[in-house]
């Protein structure tokens, strides 16, 4: 064995001992004495993720805006008012007391930007939680803002006859009047005509829910003249678009519209060459493109008096006149019509006279082969028989005819 010695020797052992010195100061070592514990280090908190706010619900057609109440309306004030010789209704006993609810929501004008129209709510006054029918009432043609349903909400009134006899009744003024007087009211145009009908039913459900208003789940339709036309606007767009409120519909009873324009156009272009002889070598359907600016002019002012009077003081947009004097007949098919293009699914029961000097008889006859041909639920015109069956004169028979038809289903 040697030993090692001299000053190599003592380098050596002083490399080991500062190796030593080295690994036990920092941990990497023992020899079973104690050790400087390493410094506890203190977790860094994982940080909670900000919920993400939910963005809030974008405006959509059938939203509710506002409602408020307009009066109530006892049965005597009703029955005085169809005692009078100028009733639109005859020949009803009313029954409830009737409050009435002017609402606000949202619909589409002529051109799919979204608008905020009004419409009624009528409802009989019945012991709390018992429910009833519904019906969409459309408004005839009228001139005057003054005279929208959500307006002009006196005894006579037909919503307020039909609450009376124990329905909800639902009422829009259409885009044009009331709240959106502002705006023109789209005239024969099918798809603005049909929205704002639906929207204004969605808007009365979610009051009907807030307020706690119950109903049976049986819908009708009713409109006479343009409300007519609305009305088969609005079952057309339920059927084209499968709309919840097809489960609820029992049936409809359009009167008296325009339903097929081309027909109606036809027919007042008609009378216009009656009227003016001096034009009527020049009126004919398929060639009103052709005559001259100043025979055209004329002939479009005539054809516009024979449907809008010059006093009105709502704003009508005129798209249908417009295409049919450039003998656009299939704008006028696509975006007027309301007949064409569906298959009804509950029983449509058409009412006109056929005297009507102002919405030709004509165009329900267009509308029941059509619909018919397309199969589907029954179809069914029916004829007013007053002596003289022109448009007014025919008002008050359709509204009895539509009351009892409506009764045999609904139970009131």
């Amino acid at each position: 064995m040697h030993l090692i010695h001299g000053s190599r020797g003592a380098r050596g052992w002083a490399l080991v001992a500062a190796l030593v010195f080295a690994l036990s100061a920092c941990g990497g070592g023992s020899d079973g004495g104690s050790q400087t514990p390493d410094t506890p280090t203190t977790p860094t908190p994982t940080p909670t993720p900000t919920p993400t706010p939910t963005p809030p619900a974008q405006p959509a057609v059938g939203d509710l805006e506002s409602a408020e109440a307009v009066n109530r309306i006892t049965p005597a004030e009703i029955s005085e008012a169809l005692a009078e010789d100028d009733s639109k209704v005859s020949g009803i006993t009313p029954r409830y007391q009737v409050a009435t609810y002017r609402l606000t929501y949202l619909t589409e004008d002529k051109s799919g930007a979204l608008v905020t129209a009004s419409g009624l709510v009528a409802l009989p006054v019945k012991s709390a939680g018992t429910a009833s029918p519904v019906i969409s009432y459309q408004h005839a043609t009228t001139f005057k803002n003054a005279n929208a349903p959500s307006l002009k909400v006196e005894p006579g009134e037909p919503p307020i006859v039909l609450a009376s006899l124990g329905y909800i009744v639902v009422a829009s003024d259409y885009v044009g009047f009331g709240a959106s007087n502002a705006l023109q009211h789209p005239y024969l145009q099918s798809r603005p005509t049909a929205r704002a009908v639906l929207d204004m039913l969605t808007a009365a459900a979610t009051w009907r829910g807030q307020a706690g208003v119950a109903d049976t789940g049986q819908l009708y339709l009713v409109g006479y003249s343009e409300g007519g036309y609305a009305t088969m606007a609005a079952q057309r767009e339920m059927v084209r678009s499968g709309s919840p409120l097809l489960k609820q519909l029992v049936l409809t009873l359009p009167a008296a519209g325009p339903y097929d324009v081309q027909v109606t156009m036809d027919t007042l272009l008609a009378r216009v060459a009656d009227l003016s002889p001096w034009l009527g070598w020049a009126l004919n359907p398929g060639n009103l493109s052709q005559l001259s600016d100043t025979v055209r002019d004329e002939v479009r002012r005539l054809l516009l008096r024979q449907m809008i009077p010059s006093d009105a003081d709502v704003s009508y947009q005129t798209k249908f006149l417009d295409d049919y004097m450039a003998d656009d007949t299939e704008a006028i098919h696509q975006d007027a019509s309301v007949h064409w293009g569906w298959t009804p699914t509950v029983p449509v029961y058409l009412f006109h006279g056929r005297g009507d000097q102002t919405v030709p008889f004509a165009a329900s006859v267009s509308a029941l082969n059509t619909l018919q041909a397309a199969g589907g639920a029954p179809v069914t015109l029916t004829e007013c028989t007053e002596p003289v069956s022109d448009h007014l004169e025919c008002v008050p028979q359709y509204f009895r005819f539509a009351v009892d038809t409506m009764a045999r289903t609904s139970g009131q």
